[in-house]
């Protein structure tokens, strides 16, 4: 070890050997646990390659809604060019509390502004969406965790995939629900940020010496980006009921109800069969020792009209 020139005292090791020798000493006790384990093999399956593609598109759900944040710009042309405003800028987003929205514009009357706010409430509905968006993330990353790490533990009994089919299957309802009430805020959303609607609002726009025009209309591209991953995360969830369910005993216990009396049926089909077969043939056989006279016979009774034709 480096000694320091100014003492006898050792040098400590810099940071970075210390991070790399941790690393090192980490990923000889992990890695062959790891790759002897062959975890992630468990992602071939159709049951932990849903939960993952759950976990990716509830991130592009919750984050194309709940870091969403826009605006439109309005010109106020009035007839005195001095009290004109060119430049209104109205700015909004998440959660979408529009009524909290406030502006000022100018009444083309002198200097006296008008303080406008935006009309409608779609926070519920957006909240609601990013809530489950959320809490279905974070159940997804913790689900694929165990199918990827302890899945023999998952399957040991029956609790840990009942549990993991009844929030399949709450989270598919919550998906739905939740899809389609953001899409209905959406549109009010939509509805109340139109241009054409503020406009409305204006005690300057309703007089026809003043111009009013939209510079610049809100993008709401991510937004509905966001419901159409909500309704994608639906059909995701739905699907994975089925993969869950087959994990459950309930699933092994209608396949052995089928399949007991399938065997009966089949059991009982050989055993009439063999009879019918062996009754077939014996009197197929007894049909053939009883049809008519045997050939002796039948050579007898023709050589006794020759017999008497000779003696004629």
């Amino acid at each position: 070890m480096p000694r320091d020139p100014r003492g006898w005292m050792p040098r400590p090791p810099a940071p970075s050997s210390c991070s790399l020798s941790l690393f090192l000493s980490l990923s000889r006790l992990l890695g062959p646990q790891l790759a002897s384990a062959g975890t992630f093999r468990a992602l071939k399956e159709p049951l932990a390659f849903l939960r993952a593609l759950e976990l990716l598109f509830a991130i592009f759900a919750f984050a194309t809604c709940g870091g969403y944040s826009g605006g439109l710009r309005l010109s106020v042309d009035c007839a005195n060019k001095t009290e004109s405003d060119l430049s209104i800028d109205v700015a909004f987003a998440y959660p979408f509390r529009l009524h909290q929205v406030t502006f000022e514009v100018p009444t083309c009357e002198g200097k006296e502004r008008q303080k406008v706010s935006l009309i409608g409430d779609s926070s519920s509905s957006a909240e609601f969406f990013v809530t489950v968006a959320v809490f279905a993330f974070l159940y997804s990353l913790a689900a694929t965790v165990v199918y990827i790490f302890f899945q023999n533990k998952y399957r040991e009994n029956n609790r840990g995939p009942l549990i993991d089919f009844i929030v399949t299957v709450v989270f598919s309802f919550l998906w739905l629900v939740g899809s389609s009430a953001w899409a209905k805020g959406l549109s009010d959303v939509k509805v109340a940020t139109d241009p054409k609607e503020v406009l409305l609002l204006m005690s300057a726009c309703k007089q026809p010496s003043n111009k009013c025009t939209a510079v610049h209309s809100p993008v709401m591209s991510s937004l509905n980006t966001s419901v159409v991953f909500g309704f994608l995360n639906f059909i995701l969830w739905a699907g994975n009921i089925w993969f869950v369910f087959k994990e459950t005993g309930w699933h092994s216990s209608s396949q052995r109800y089928l399949s007991d009396p399938m065997e009966k049926h089949s059991s009982s089909y050989n055993r009439g069969g063999y009879n019918q077969d062996s009754y077939g043939s014996s009197s197929g056989y007894n049909q053939q020792a009883s049809l008519g006279p045997s050939s002796d016979e039948f050579g007898q009774q023709s050589a006794a009209p020759a017999s008497f034709t000779n003696q004629m």
